[in-house]
């Protein structure tokens, strides 16, 4: 079904959407569109005091780091939506920070090149390769490379489901919310979900024209759910929106990963809209959805051990 004023929204949910201003991507400037995602990441509030935070270049991307003061020495590679075109690195700077605090970890909030300026693959190498910084020992962090995760939202969570094929013997976890996998938006989701509050299949459309202009919907680092041969990937939770364009991609990436042989789990948050686990600060499922993230990383990194697959999981929450 489409989106209607009448929908079943989580009351959080719907007083954010009363709020939310309509907006075509194709006429709005995007020095404008920046702007307005800059705003709104300032309106989703702080997150908890980290020991140590600093920016600084990681093999030629600029990074910012957290480091809590009891960091145990696992990592999370963390990549922002923005449909590869907004956002940077205050998009998710209260989600990194409650990372890094709920589950004692070095969070690195990774801001690659943006499209349209930096077509695909850009965004995608930068990932790549501050991960496999990471991977290496994150420079002065102590980090130990074989507790290294990958995580995102939206596009961020197409770069880290990328990232982490890649990567696939180095990486030990990947938290992927609300994950972009498939170019082609052929599911039942992308084809319903066509007007109201929250992300509509017209605008993730418009993204991918920013990002991938010319690149085929099939390529595996565009569409990670169509990749030939996702064995070895490692274990997955990926968290959807029930209202959400790319909400059965990202279910649908799960059971192929699971088929696979990966250890892969799905939850569904009903009655929210993509974007909800950002606003975790006033929409109640984004909290839940934050501590459940922490809960599993907390258990996935803690010794790197990757599990035994094929295991899927698939619940609402």
């Amino acid at each position: 079904m489409a989106y209607s004023p009448d929908m079943e929204l989580h009351p959080d949910a719907r007083r954010l959407a009363d709020q939310a201003v309509p907006r075509d991507l194709r006429t709005v400037p995007l020095d404008v569109l920046r702007t307005g995602a800059a705003v709104q990441a300032r309106a989703r509030g702080d997150g908890p005091s980290v020991a140590m935070i600093r920016e600084e270049m990681v093999a030629g991307v600029p990074v910012r780091l957290y480091r809590p003061a009891a960091a145990s020495g696992a990592a999370v590679v963390y990549f922002h939506g923005g449909g590869w075109v907004l956002g940077g690195l205050d998009s998710i700077d209260r989600t990194c920070r409650l990372l890094a605090d709920g589950a004692d970890l070095t969070v690195v909030n990774v801001d690659y090149r943006l499209a349209p300026e930096h077509p695909f693959p850009a965004a995608f190498d930068d990932a790549l390769a501050v991960t496999r910084w990471a991977v290496d020992g994150g420079g002065d962090l102590g980090i130990d490379g074989a507790r290294v995760g990958v995580a995102g939202d939206s596009a961020g969570g197409n770069l880290a489901a990328a990232v982490a094929l890649a990567c696939r013997s180095a990486v030990a976890a990947q938290l992927l919310v609300y994950p972009a996998v498939d170019a082609t938006m052929s599911s039942a989701s992308a084809q319903s979900y066509v007007e109201g509050p929250g992300l509509v299949a017209d605008e993730m459309r418009w993204f991918y024209e920013q990002y991938a202009p010319g690149v085929p919907r099939d390529e595996w680092r565009l569409s990670p759910l169509l990749a030939p041969d996702l064995t070895g990937a490692p274990p997955a939770l990926v968290i959807t929106a029930e209202h959400d364009p790319l909400r059965d991609e990202g279910e649908s990436y799960a059971l192929a990963l699971a088929e696979a042989g990966v250890d892969a789990t799905s939850v569904r948050y009903q009655g929210v809209t993509h974007g909800f686990f950002g606003w975790g600060a006033v929409i109640a499922p984004g909290a839940t959805a934050t501590a459940q993230a922490i809960d599993w990383l907390s258990q996935r990194l803690r010794s790197g051990h990757r599990g035994h697959g094929p295991r899927s999981r698939q619940g609402v929450a």
